[in-house]
């Protein structure tokens, strides 16, 4: 299988990046969203922010950067997205209706040979590979945040998914720059994830339960293990929109007490107030220019 032409569903803060890195590597990106008005601020985000930011940390330049935002297009039609595509990289919200809807609407349009990529950090490929259409072309292809720095590609198939599929996404993966990491079986949280939660999980407690500020807790652990960024600096990287649809979910079927606390928590004081991290400019910490980037916060 040969992969040329890709298309990216969800403009959002990873999504995008997907879209950006992906085209800087030479491939034709179409990219996805539900509505112009979406996609013309993912546009925006390319010609400034993430432009700037391959000039600073990759040293790109100025004509590589041309050429990377000439081989992304733009579209609210899923139809004409993956017209050509082979492959989708699916990078919508943490939702299982939301993702199951979407696959059952892409199934009907997109080619029969067409791959179909999950980006879900915590979801399973075997949710959805029925709602897919063509399980066996179907596989969880999770990047980390800041995809250019942070360059992990983690390829997790289900117990249906062909392997010739598994090692073209493992392919396509170092073709753009990514090192693939390959997951022999079905796991909630992949390896990221499996790492990143449980220490993720401890800030929110010493947060929620008021054991601490954020920035203490942050600062605590920069300190204390020369980390670049605390736990709320990786919240705001992630998004928190995506930490309250994981936990909103999780809160549903559980009824656990503290995530009910932690989820009225994040709507609170983040989501009714548009604070949604990075991709909103401000989440714990105000962007471009973050507070534990400055040098006298860790005095």
């Amino acid at each position: 299988m040969n992969i040329k032409n890709v298309a990216v569903a969800g403009s959002g803060v990873l999504g995008g990046q997907i879209a950006f890195q992906t085209a800087f590597h030479g491939f034709t990106v179409k990219l996805y969203d539900i509505n112009d008005e979406v996609l013309a601020k993912a546009k925006k985000r390319f010609e400034t922010e993430l432009s700037e930011n391959y000039k600073t940390d990759l040293k790109a330049s100025e004509e590589e950067i041309k050429s990377t935002l000439e081989r992304i297009s733009y579209t609210a039609n899923l139809a004409e997205a993956v017209a050509e595509a082979d492959l989708i990289i699916e990078a919508i919200p943490e939702n299982v209706e939301i993702k199951k809807d979407f696959y059952h609407k892409l199934a009907a349009v997109a080619p029969e040979e067409t791959i179909f990529a999950t980006n879900s950090s915590t979801l399973l490929p075997s949710q959805f590979a029925e709602d897919t259409g063509r399980p066996e072309k179907f596989c969880a292809l999770h990047f980390a945040n800041e995809i250019w720095i942070y360059n992990t590609a983690e390829i997790m198939g289900h117990p249906g998914t062909d392997k010739v599929v598994f090692d073209t996404l493992v392919e396509f993966a170092k073709q753009i720059g990514m090192v693939p990491l390959e997951v022999h079986k079905e796991q909630p949280g992949y390896i990221l994830n499996s790492l990143l939660v449980p220490f993720l999980s401890a800030g929110w407690n010493l947060l929620v339960n008021e054991v601490a500020d954020a920035k203490t807790i942050d600062k605590t652990w920069m300190i204390a293990t020369g980390a670049p960024k605390g736990p709320f600096g990786f919240v705001d990287m992630v998004g928190l929109n995506t930490v309250y649809n994981i936990d909103k979910n999780k809160a549903e079927k559980t009824q656990d007490p503290f995530t009910i606390k932690k989820v009225q928590y994040i709507k609170e004081h983040f989501i009714d107030k548009n604070k949604l991290g990075m991709s909103t400019g401000e989440g714990f910490y105000t962007y471009p220019n973050p507070e534990y980037k400055q040098e006298d916060f860790l005095k």
